[in-house]
């Protein structure tokens, strides 16, 4: 069995070198960042400001959409979880999320924001929030670029079926014993087969592509060949399964997957092991 992943802050550090570097305009183009604001709050109060800091998204009830000093996440990138005192963002633009960490569970990443910034609490969904910032432009200070890998369009062989087909036509295939070949993904809150990966350009924060497909039983043994994060926090690689297909819907994490796969025997086909 996997381990459960270790937190890791690494990203305060990113961003507290960082500071020095986007503190230094003046007057009226004047950028601040994210504690020199809270810590003078009520001189910026009603006034149009720009301010750097790190973006932090979750959804939830209610969901999460804040500014904050840095950073903190799984070994995994996942569970991001924001450091010190924290800004609300009202109207963060969702196009500027593609150019940040999306590791499955949140969005994050270092922004400048500008908006109306207000101050006193009473913010947020639940008027947890002591500030408020009401954006009306952002930009992201960091563009995550990602490297995908995905399968190939080589024929598999007599009896075995293309996972692109499968996802095409899983009627045909509904209750039947099958062999695939896919990329399976496992972070500790998904057990998927997809059509590929990406990660960032480091091998970091890994998630799958397409429409994945849940799945259960993966041999533990196989997982120990493939590509294994810090402290265990993911395993992903191309494997060749055979097992138990069945669509329909309601499947896996919260009934979100189309597709179950119940494994019955697994080969990796791609043996990388990473520490």
């Amino acid at each position: 069995m996997i381990s459960a992943p270790l937190r890791a802050a690494t990203l305060v550090f990113l961003l507290l070198v960082g500071i020095p570097l986007l503190s230094t305009c003046s007057g009226s183009d004047q950028v601040l960042y994210v504690q020199a604001l809270v810590n003078d709050a009520p001189t910026y109060a009603g006034q149009e400001i720009t301010v750097d800091g790190a973006y932090v998204w979750r959804p939830g009830d209610p969901t999460l959409s804040v500014l904050a000093l840095g950073v903190s996440t799984l070994d995994s990138g996942l569970d991001a979880q924001p450091l010190g005192e924290t800004i609300w963002l009202e109207g963060f633009p969702a196009e500027v999320t593609n150019d940040l960490h999306r590791p499955g569970d949140s969005v994050y990443g270092f922004v400048r924001v500008s908006g109306t910034f207000e101050t006193g609490g009473g913010f947020g969904p639940t008027g947890d929030f002591q500030h408020q910032l009401t954006v009306t432009a952002a930009q992201s200070i960091e563009q995550v670029r990602l490297v995908e890998q995905r399968i190939d369009n080589r024929p598999l062989g007599e009896g075995k079926v293309d996972f692109r087909e499968l996802q095409r036509n899983p009627q045909a295939y509904n209750g039947q014993t099958i062999t695939t070949q896919g990329y399976y993904f496992w972070n500790s809150i998904i057990y998927v087969l997809a059509e590929g990966i990406a990660t960032e350009e480091n091998g970091s924060s890994p998630r799958p592509l397409g429409e994945p497909i849940w799945m259960e039983g993966f041999p533990p043994d196989q997982s120990a060949l493939l590509n294994v994060g810090p402290n265990n926090s993911f395993v992903w690689g191309l494997v060749e399964v055979t097992g138990r297909f069945e669509t329909g819907g309601s499947f896996g994490k919260d009934g979100a997957y189309q597709s179950l796969f119940t494994v019955e025997s697994a080969t990796v086909l791609e043996q990388t092991r990473m520490q």
